[in-house]
């Protein structure tokens, strides 16, 4: 393909693109002509770092949903889903320009207009340091009660490059003091735990968690209290281990006329950005930086006011970050309120 023009080939080489037209496919598939089943390797697919609430304007079509149904079919970094408190429909991307971009096909292509939320950014919690527990669940409401005792410790733990996880659970449980049925509860427990952290209400990431003993009771014992024991006890060790927040920090590269370097530059300094690299050529020039997602909203527009509108930039994300403490109060005390434990 050139442009618009369009050059029929039956064949394709080793690193060409070509543009194939009926296929029903998403991203990722590997085609071949049936004789072999060869499968190239999965691409790396990064979690969302910024999510919206979308509403159709009017009454609900059923474009709406076949709309997102083909987005998340073609893009593996659109990811659509329902929140479970407020029933919203809640779509999440790599950045605000994404997400505004489809906003924009579902009018243009599925001729749907949408309202949207204030964009809210994927924050995360994780661990500081490794904390013991010993906690007990017990519960008696006449005939078979609940009980169950586990003891491990929680630490920090490091994103695995071959699998891309960064939670894990392991069981050293040694003589059967837990059953070995039991066990799979205790791991259930512990990722429905990970789903959201106390400091503000985001999932957790960086935790492994060892169980190496526990008791059962040989009436009152089942994998609903061993599930309800390890989340009591990971919600009970969570502090003891200093847990902190993360956001999302962005490659952000910026290009644009020479003359307006110095003005990008304080621009990018002024919403807390590192510049890592720059490039000054004979009529323009490059700059890369690392900057908190949180702080990038409403850049498209500062860029194009400080440059005449001949500035452009793009943004990939790079990595999760602890926030500054002012912001981390903030954004726990934004929690309590939301739960009420203080006052609004």
């Amino acid at each position: 393909m050139h442009s618009n023009e369009m050059e029929d080939i039956q064949e394709i080489g080793p690193g060409e693109i070509c543009a194939i037209f009926g296929i029903d496919c998403a991203s990722g598939d590997t085609f071949t002509d049936g004789s072999t089943t060869f499968s190239m390797t999965n691409m790396f697919v990064p979690e969302p770092v910024i999510s919206l609430a979308l509403k159709p304007v009017g009454q609900e079509t059923p474009n709406f949903s076949r709309a997102l149904n083909r987005f998340q079919k073609e893009d593996p970094t659109f990811r659509v889903h329902i929140d479970r408190e407020s029933k919203e429909t809640i779509i999440s991307g790599m950045g605000e320009l994404h997400l505004e971009i489809y906003v924009e096909r579902m009018k243009r292509e599925y001729n749907v207009e949408c309202t949207t939320g204030k964009p809210r950014v994927a924050f995360r919690e994780t661990i500081t340091q490794r904390a013991d527990f010993f906690y007990t669940h017990k519960k008696q409401s006449g005939g078979a009660g609940q009980y169950a005792r586990v003891i491990g410790f929680v630490e920090p733990m490091e994103m695995n490059e071959e699998t891309g996880k960064d939670t894990e659970f392991v069981n050293q449980v040694m003589g059967g003091n837990i059953p070995s049925n039991y066990i799979p509860a205790c791991e259930k427990g512990f990722y429905e735990a990970l789903e959201k952290g106390s400091l503000s209400g985001n999932p957790v990431s960086g935790v492994r968690l060892v169980l190496n003993d526990g008791l059962a009771h040989s009436v009152d014992s089942s994998e609903l209290a061993f599930r309800l024991a390890t989340i009591g006890a990971f919600r009970e060790v969570y502090g003891a281990a200093k847990p902190i927040i993360l956001e999302p920090i962005m490659t952000v590269e910026v290009v644009a006329p020479s003359e307006f370097q110095s003005a990008v530059i304080g621009g990018l300094n002024q919403r807390r950005g590192t510049i890592v690299d720059s490039e000054v050529r004979e009529d323009e020039f490059t700059a890369v930086a690392e900057v908190a997602l949180n702080d990038m909203f409403g850049y498209s527009n500062h860029l194009r006011g400080i440059t005449q509108g001949k500035g452009e930039f793009s943004m990939e994300y790079k990595t999760h970050q602890p926030v500054l403490p002012q912001v981390q109060a903030e954004l726990e005390t934004a929690y309590k309120k939301s739960i009420g434990q203080i006052k609004k």
